[in-house]
């Protein structure tokens, strides 16, 4: 599928390596250079997926990642960023970013991110987990009321959902769910931060307990 797809990057290589990537696997991108109108154009929500680097001249990159989320919370975020240390990385998560690449980086390598979170973002169906509906078009669950998840939510709980009743390890998740080819030596603390949110979400539209902790496996759904 064609997306449009704003690149938000500083480094005049980098910004036209990835256009040109993108473009090349038949996307429309759009590349622009400060996080001033980078932020702007993020809050119109006509793209299919923010490509944001954390630091930039005039709005840093997790700023505007944080007010894209709060204004759409829909909207796909893969951050790019030379800060690749576990605090960074947690504190894009928490911000609301999707998936985070750091660099130096790969084209294979983003291009897959890309189109994952592409294909996260294209998924259209319902289905029910723990007896909780969720509607993937929508990225919400519960019947009424609902609450709004995010894409990653929603590919959480679908993934969850297939093996109910069995536990799903941290690395599996890091590996299906936010594709990672290799996670040994991947910090996995983002899975917790995730889950807790989720938990949190799920927790305003049903009593159950929808993710359960499996001491020293993972998480599962009940069966």
């Amino acid at each position: 599928m064609q997306a449009r797809i704003l690149v938000v990057e500083d480094e005049a290589a980098i910004r036209r390596g990835l256009c040109d990537v993108l473009a090349y696997h038949g996307h429309e991108p759009v590349p622009v250079a400060t996080g001033t109108d980078g932020l702007r154009e993020a809050l119109t929500g006509r793209y299919d997926l923010l490509i944001l680097d954390v630091m930039l001249p005039g709005v840093d990159g997790l700023t505007i990642c944080e007010q894209a989320r709060q204004a759409h919370p829909r909207q796909a975020i893969l951050m790019l960023t030379a800060r690749g240390g576990e605090s960074d990385v947690l504190e894009g998560f928490r911000r609301g970013a999707d998936d985070y690449v750091p660099k130096p980086f790969s084209v294979a390598q983003v291009v897959a991110r890309v189109e994952a979170l592409l294909r996260r973002a294209g998924v259209s169906e319902r289905f029910e987990v723990a007896g909780l509906p969720v509607d993937a078009t929508r990225l919400s669950a519960g019947d009424t009321p609902t609450v709004e998840l995010t894409r990653r939510d929603v590919e959480l709980l679908a993934y969850l959902a297939r093996t109910p009743g069995r536990p799903v390890s941290r690395d599996e998740l890091l590996r299906e769910v936010w594709g990672y080819a290799i996670t040994r030596g991947v910090e996995t603390r983002c899975v917790d931060m995730h889950i807790a949110k989720l938990r949190k979400k799920l927790a305003t539209v049903t009593r159950r307990e929808i993710v359960e902790t499996v001491r020293g496996a993972g998480y599962r759904v009940p069966g």
